[in-house]
């Protein structure tokens, strides 16, 4: 969904050039009599023109006609505010080879008490035939919205489009339709250079450079102007859950894009606790067979913090699930003030994939900086020798060499500045993927992490790897794999594979499958752990060890800890796992196979192989493994085996 001040924005300014463009192309044939009783084709100029379009004013306070065969009074009839002729069939009365306008003003009221005004110089119409321009340019504008909530301002630098349909702009505009008509192409090409917006709240937007093609829709019931608004507004007013809905998935859906280039976007932000800016070098998007988004080189600096993405990019967007929901919200007779957890999960639009490529992040240390030590008032001054300049030239009229500053260690006027200390986490690759959603929730989904690398301190205190710096690792480099589906009929979830593996320390894979899991599961209606415990159960396992030098330094630490030699200490492992695990899990046969296992495993740690399954088609119960008085109680309601090496 788009950010409110978003849609105002993006309403103001389709409106804006929507009587722009009208303004521009009051040019199409004349009739064939009306062309033989005008005069030759001359230049015509008229001021003063005012055209409402909804909640836009126009106002031009000159407008030229070139090379047109109307009169002034035909093309002031054409331009008249309260005409009560059509928009199209005056469009189809204008013929010119340009039209050109210094100074354009554009004044939108709404939503609420927000008013903006857009200011465009020299605009010039191409070759305006038939309700169709060929190009539209503007040298500038600017933009002052000086009441309401959203007030700011912010400058345009040029602004071009090529094949206007002028006609077709002001249908989708201003003319009802059904949302099913045909695509209506409004323009071939849109450029616009030198975006800068800041408002009251200290936020800044700069776009370098912003192209746009193959822009265009279908009419829908409420006209785009229409639409806009009720979108805009919200649940204010007499707008419903029903109203929003409906203009919301009429706007989504009847609005075409072939592809967008955005360059040099920046957003900066001047936050009490420290300034922030976030930049975007590239971002395209591209519609039809190469569809798709990607993000190229992006940045986020906020004091001593910085990251780095070099690439982003998502395949396979459909937004069909987020009409769909908006269609099924529309249809609901129930009045309601918002969307539902569960509502705004089918929200959600469809991601095919996902990918991100070399992510750094520099994170501060928690340590003070070097404070600067004020100069001693009861130092004595340095005065240089007399004879020798002290600045400018030399005394043959050279500029001196630049050399190196010495400083003296008892220097008190010597300041020394230091970088602040961060430490760095990096990510190579990370890969993820999403099978068709039900209910708002993909089916599949598998993530991959490549070359994740930080510093081990970062891990400490978290279960399992979080004994990792206590083994003297002080960097991690790891690699992850999650790869899981959803049988929402079987209430089944998958988990085809879990795997975590690191640089000298080894690998961990596990794969199973989990029953009582269905869709409302991540509906938010009750925690995840807690419908978990009721409803889940286990039915197969099958966990993989493999030791990469983890263990070798595991039995180190233990033995300096135990003022033991590894190899004592590694018999007491090997006899602890064949008599004590048996014991522990109740001597059974399983008992005895994981424990045998574990002590080859020990002995020679290389791979661990665990395979479990229940007796039970269902699985057993979470409930249960919770509350089962023993684990003999639980293996006897599982085939085990185990294996090492």
């Amino acid at each position: 969904m788009i950010h409110p001040k978003v849609r105002s924005r993006l309403r103001s300014a389709l409106a804006a050039t929507c009587a722009l463009a009208c303004l521009a192309g009051a040019a199409a044939p004349a009739p064939l009599a009306a062309q033989e009783g005008a005069a030759a084709v001359q230049d015509v100029t008229i001021t003063d023109v005012m055209l409402p379009l909804g909640g836009t004013m126009l106002r031009a306070p000159k407008l030229t006609a070139s090379g047109t065969r109307l009169s002034k009074d035909e093309l002031a009839a054409i331009l008249k505010p309260d005409s009560a002729e059509p928009w199209e069939a005056r469009l189809a009365r204008l013929d010119a080879g340009s039209l050109t306008i210094p100074v354009l003003s554009s004044e939108h009221a709404g939503p609420g008490t927000d008013r903006q005004t857009v200011t465009y110089r020299d605009v010039v119409a191409r070759d305006v035939k038939a309700g169709r321009v060929g190009e539209l340019t503007a040298a500038g504008a600017t933009v002052s919205a000086v009441t309401g909530p959203n007030r700011g301002d912010g400058t345009y630098g040029q602004v071009r489009a090529t094949d206007l349909d002028l006609a077709a702009l002001n249908r989708l505009y201003t003319v009802p339709g059904d949302g099913k008509g045909p695509v209506q192409k409004v323009y071939g090409t849109i450029q616009v250079s030198d975006v800068t917006y800041s408002d009251a709240r200290g936020t800044t937007v700069k776009i370098a450079r912003l192209n746009g093609r193959d822009l265009g829709g279908r009419q829908v019931p409420d006209g785009w102007n229409g639409a806009f608004e009720i979108v805009a507004a919200g649940f204010q007013g007499p707008n419903d859950r029903r109203t929003f809905a409906a203009s919301a998935a009429d706007l989504i859906e009847a609005t075409t894009l072939g592809s967008l280039d955005m360059q040099g976007l920046s957003v900066s932000n001047t936050d009490p606790q420290g300034p922030v800016l976030f930049e975007i070098a590239r971002a395209t998007y591209a519609a039809g067979s190469d569809a798709g988004t990607v993000l190229e080189n992006i940045t986020l600096a906020r004091g001593s913090l910085r990251a780095h993405l070099a690439r982003l990019a998502l395949a396979d967007v459909s937004l069909a699930p987020t009409i769909a929901a908006l269609r099924n919200a529309a249809a609901d007779p129930a009045s309601r003030s918002g969307f539902s957890d569960a509502e705004m999960h089918r929200l959600t639009p469809a991601l095919g994939g996902l990918t991100l490529t070399d992510l750094s992040i520099d994170l501060p240390l928690d340590t003070e900086l070097p404070k600067t030590v004020p100069p001693d008032p009861r130092a004595t001054p340095r005065v240089p020798a007399p004879g020798k300049p002290t600045t400018g030239r030399s005394a043959d009229g050279k500029l001196p060499e630049p050399k190196p500053a010495i400083v003296q260690p008892d220097d008190p006027l010597a300041v020394t500045i230091t970088p602040a200390p961060t430490r760095r986490v990096a990510l190579r690759e990370a890969k993820l993927s999403f099978g068709p959603p039900q209910d708002g929730v993909p089916t599949a989904g598998r993530l991959t992490l490549s070359g994740l690398s930080l510093p081990a301190e970062y891990v400490a205190g978290a279960p399992i790897i979080g004994a990792l710096p206590a083994y003297g690792y002080r960097n991690l480099d790891l690699d992850l794999v999650a790869d899981a589906s959803l049988d929402g009929k079987a209430r089944d979830l998958s988990l085809r594979e879990v795997t975590i593996s690191g640089r000298d320390i080894g690998t961990v894979r596990l794969s199973g499958t989990v029953g009582g899991i269905g869709p409302e599961l991540f509906n938010g209606s009750l925690p995840a752990a807690t419908m978990l415990m009721f409803t889940g159960s286990a039915k197969n396992l099958d966990l993989t060890v493999e030791n990469a030098g983890l263990f070798e330094r595991f039995l180190a630490a233990q033995s300096k800890d135990l003022s033991l030699r590894p190899d004592e200490l590694r018999k007491e492992y090997v006899t602890a796992s064949l008599l004590g695990v048996p014991v522990i899990l109740g001597n059974t046969a399983a008992a005895k196979g994981i424990g045998a296992a574990m002590g080859q495993f020990v002995m020679k740690p290389g791979k661990l192989v665990l395979h479990a399954k229940s007796k039970e088609p269902a699985g057993i119960g979470f409930i249960d493994i919770g509350a089962a008085r023993s684990p003999a109680a639980l293996l006897d309601r599982m085939d085990v085996d185990a294996k090492a090496n």
